[in-house]
């Protein structure tokens, strides 16, 4: 079972609840690479806006995490997820080739179709169909990144003979997010991961959603284990305090026995949100997962 964590990525995950700035997030990751933890993670959002209307700030995930790629040396690297409405497709491939050569070969390519429709009004981004538009993206990278010279016309997007030069080193990993039928197609055609969040202890929709991944592998005629199972859990330190701490959030402590409930799901990959976002807190979740493997 492979353990990661969330890094702050802008208000509400700094210091206070404030505003994280990259000496927050460089030391978030810092101490995931230097404690045994597997992964790190970046959501990926240019603001969020609240059900009563506070908008708060996000810095650019991709940049960060190229800066991340060259401070640690060890965790593997990703987005949880990259909004496939904010690159174009040949953009993305590109820079996940280039990450890829920074960081030694540890990036996962997590895409999703987005969801968050202030963020597109803000920007003047299309907010219709998403998956439509997605399901033309995620073919274009996927084929690009696996080294293949692209023709491709669609309705939203169109490549001609394309490809990516220099190559990726390594073979880069696709995590899709999602659920709906036509999301898992795609997950089931396409992905080396999949990913479903956020939750606690393990319960009824998980086992929902990882069937309806199992479903949609037989239905395509990929063997079970092409697609490695990911989902993202909250975890609390309760020795610090949390600024608008998460109801669902397990306490460390219970950590090791919650990861042995989702591996015995089948879970390969736990993705963990983390209250706070601090080294400390990341530290303790190091700690928790050496018990397990003890």
């Amino acid at each position: 079972m492979k353990i990661g964590v969330m890094l702050p990525l802008g208000a509400g995950d700094g210091p206070d609840g404030g505003m994280a700035g990259w000496k927050d997030v460089r030391a978030a990751a810092e101490a995931a690479d230097q404690s045994g933890l597997d992964s790190v993670w970046l959501a990926d959002h240019f603001l969020y806006r609240d059900p009563e209307g506070q908008v708060f700030g996000m810095h650019d995930s991709w940049t960060l995490l190229s800066a991340i790629a060259a401070v640690t040396s060890r965790v593997e690297l990703g987005n949880m997820v990259l909004c496939a409405s904010f690159r174009d497709p040949g953009l993305t491939a590109k820079m996940a080739a280039t990450l890829d050569e920074v960081s030694g070969g540890r990036l996962t390519l997590g895409v999703g179709a987005g969801w968050h429709d202030p963020e597109y009004e803000a920007f003047g981004l299309p907010t219709d169909h998403r998956v439509g538009r997605f399901t033309e993206w995620l073919e274009i990278v996927a084929r690009l990144v696996r080294g293949e010279t692209v023709t491709y016309e669609g309705t939203y997007y169109k490549v001609r003979e394309a490809n990516l030069d220099p190559a990726p080193p390594h073979q880069i990993p696709i995590l899709v997010a999602g659920h709906r039928p036509r999301m898992m197609q795609l997950v089931a055609q396409w992905a080396d991961a999949w990913n479903t969040a956020w939750y606690g202890a393990p319960n009824l929709q998980v086992e929902e959603r990882l069937e309806t991944l199992r479903q949609a592998l037989v239905t395509a005629n990929r063997p079970q284990e092409a697609v490695a199972r990911t989902a993202g859990i909250i975890v609390r330190d309760p020795d610090q305090p949390s600024h608008d701490p998460n109801p669902n959030a397990i306490p460390v402590q219970d950590l090791p026995e919650i990861s042995t409930a989702y591996q015995n799901l089948g879970v390969n990959h736990l993705i963990i949100s983390p209250e706070p976002m601090t080294p400390t807190a990341i530290e303790r979740i190091a700690q928790a997962k050496q018990q397990l493997a003890n």
